[in-house]
């Protein structure tokens, strides 16, 4: 089984993420995507999260009817911060007989050069590449474990929807209707 794995924050999960998971396991070679709730994202500040189990939480929420994406907290016992070559290897380990791949923006394929151990991130794992048109996608796009796809984006942030949030505007629409349920009854991000 080829399982795409889709590192995040998800802080909180939203469409933008969903279509992409989706179309990544619905339009390429993979049987399965995971959506890797990342407890500390080394280049992110821990502060600025929600709790890890209600990332989590808000993720499985958003996928109860997919049957080919799947939250995964495999990070929440791993060593902070999460380092994807870690998480990689530990995956590897713990299932000898799944296959995995890397799903990624062109923001990432375009600075892989500067996380731990890239060289044997490309050498041993594929990866699955968003374009983001306004990020250019670097030299490591043209590597042979390098697959571009062009997935259909929505200009949406978790940034933007905290705010939102914040603020007291609605996020109909930007996020699941349960996901948008479970933010208000637990006042996360407000």
């Amino acid at each position: 089984m080829k399982i795409g794995l889709f590192f995040g924050s998800f802080n909180p999960v939203h469409v933008g993420h969903l279509i992409i998971a989706n179309y990544m396991a619905t339009q390429t070679d993979l049987d399965r995507v995971w959506m890797v709730v990342s407890p500390q994202n080394p280049l992110k500040k821990k502060a600025s999260l929600a709790g890890d189990y209600d990332r989590l939480n808000l993720v499985r929420r958003a996928l109860e009817d997919n049957n080919k994406v799947e939250a995964s907290d495999i990070e929440f016992g791993l060593p902070k911060p999460s380092y994807t070559i870690d998480t990689l290897t530990y995956l590897k380990e713990k299932y000898p007989k799944y296959e995995f791949a890397l799903i990624m923006g062109g923001d990432n394929i375009a600075t892989l050069h500067k996380w731990k151990n890239y060289e044997q991130i490309l050498e041993n794992y594929h990866i699955y590449v968003y374009q983001r048109p306004e990020y250019e996608l670097g030299e490591l796009a043209t590597h042979p474990h390098v697959h571009v796809y062009e997935a259909p984006l929505m200009q949406i942030s978790a940034t933007y929807i905290r705010k939102c949030l914040r603020e007291g505007k609605s996020i109909k629409y930007l996020v699941p209707d349960i996901v948008m349920e479970e933010i208000m009854a637990s006042h996360l991000y407000q």
